[in-house]
Order: C-alpha cells, then sequence, then structure tokens
C-alpha cells in the first residue's frame, strides 16, 4: 500500500462490512491445520500445543478467525482432556464433523463476541486482515489472557489508515509497543505476554474492503482510524 496521501474510500461499519464479499467468502485461514506447510506452528512461529503444556496442566486456547477449526482438534489429540479448546469464525464449520472433547466451535463475529473466561494462549493468525476495528480486538483480546498467558496475531500495520487515507502504521506500531507488545516486522507477527488492561489512543472510523491485496497477495480490509480515544 502507498503511503502516499488520498481521499479516504466511503467506509463501512463492521456490521456491513462482515457483509462484504471480500470478508464473507475469505478462504484463508478455513483449512490451516496444526503443523506441516499450510499449518499454525509455521506461520505462529512455535508448537501451540508444546507451547500450552508449558504454561498450565489444564491449558486453554482460544483462536479468533479459526475457519473450520482444523487445528484445535489435531491439538486436542496431544493436550490433557481437562483442557478447553475455543474456535471464534464469523462462519464456522462449513461441514459439521464431531469435536474431540473440550473443543468448542462457535460461530459469532470477533467484533462482538467475548468469552467467559480467560486463555493461555490466544491467536489469531492471518484473522486481522478480514477485521475491521482490529486494534479494538486486540485490546479486548489483551485482556482475555490468563496471567501467563500468550497472545500471537498476524498485523500488517500497512493496511491501518488516517481519515485521510494515508498510513497511520508507524503512529499504530508505536503505541502497541508502549502497550506492551512486540512486533515482527519480517513475519509481520504481533504477540503479548500477560493479562492486562490496553488503551490505545485511537478511535475507529471504519473500514474499506476494497483496498486491495495485502502482503499474502490475498484481499484485505484497510481499517480507518483517528487519533483520540476509542469510541
Amino acid at each position: 500500500m502507498s503511503e502516499a496521501s488520498g481521499a479516504a474510500p466511503a467506509l463501512l461499519p463492521d456490521d456491513e462490512l462482515e457483509r462484504s464479499s471480500v470478508v464473507a467468502n475469505s478462504t484463508m485461514n478455513r483449512e490451516r491445520g496444526l503443523s506441516g506447510v499450510n499449518s499454525y506452528a509455521r506461520e505462529l512461529g512455535f508448537d501451540p500445543v508444546r507451547e500450552l503444556l508449558a504454561r498450565s496442566a489444564s491449558p486453554s486456547w482460544l483462536d479468533l478467525c479459526s475457519g473450520e477449526g482444523r487445528a484445535l482438534r489435531e491439538a486436542a489429540a496431544g493436550l490433557p482432556a481437562t483442557a478447553v479448546l475455543t474456535g471464534v469464525d464469523l462462519v464456522g464449520p462449513l461441514v459439521p464433523v464431531p469435536l474431540p472433547p473440550g473443543v468448542e466451535l462457535v460461530t459469532a463475529s470477533v467484533a462482538t463476541w467475548t468469552p467467559r473466561r480467560s486463555y493461555d494462549l490466544i491467536t489469531c493468525a492471518h484473522g486481522l486482515h478480514y477485521v475491521g476495528d482490529r486494534l479494538g480486538l486486540l485490546a479486548r483480546a489483551a485482556s482475555w489472557l490468563s496471567p501467563r498467558g500468550l497472545l500471537v496475531a498476524h498485523l500488517d500495520p500497512a493496511w491501518i489508515r488516517r481519515a485521510d487515507g494515508t498510513s497511520g502504521g508507524r503512529q499504530v506500531t508505536a503505541a502497541l509497543r508502549s502497550a506492551g507488545f512486540t512486533y515482527d516486522a519480517r513475519h509481520h507477527r504481533l504477540s503479548l505476554r500477560g493479562h492486562r488492561v490496553v488503551r490505545l489512543p485511537f478511535r475507529y472510523l471504519g473500514a474499506d474492503p476494497h483496498a486491495g491485496p495485502d502482503w499474502t497477495g490475498q484481499p484485505s480490509v484497510a481499517s480507518y482510524y483517528a487519533a483520540g480515544s476509542p469510541g
């Protein structure tokens, strides 16, 4: 995305955004498994099962934008029976399959869904590409972490825009780091360790579902923010 200034397009609120073809028809994350070439282990840079076992005797994993929930179903086989594995996706599984004990797949918008518990691991593998209020979701997810929990999500700051259409990525990245996040620019991975309350100095304006392909080559959503407190 160019850094050049330009007029912002007509922006959609999240409820309309989720009905757009780019978001509703997204297939990027639907079939991603736990390990292998197209896997969570490769995209996140670590083995989720090993990470969970190191965190708790009864670990919990929340996967946002979980698609078919394949990684969660595969992870259940390597975790204690007391593990809690939750997937949340706007569309949900396209083909219903029996779920292992401890696995729950929720069909809901990540923009409005809220868990009833904390989690040792929260992931959003390439899901933020299709979320309007990316920063709002990240701030909420930080509060869902257990005291020693880990949050990891893919974020491309180039797709965060100011009201006039210019890039706000540099300011947003700085604010996220000030809030305790770590950003790996090479892999576009944002991470945070430990439960906390995050308040970012940006107000969400809406999103453009016609922004074009991001670094993955897939269509993405551009999120627009103004300076100020969240609305």
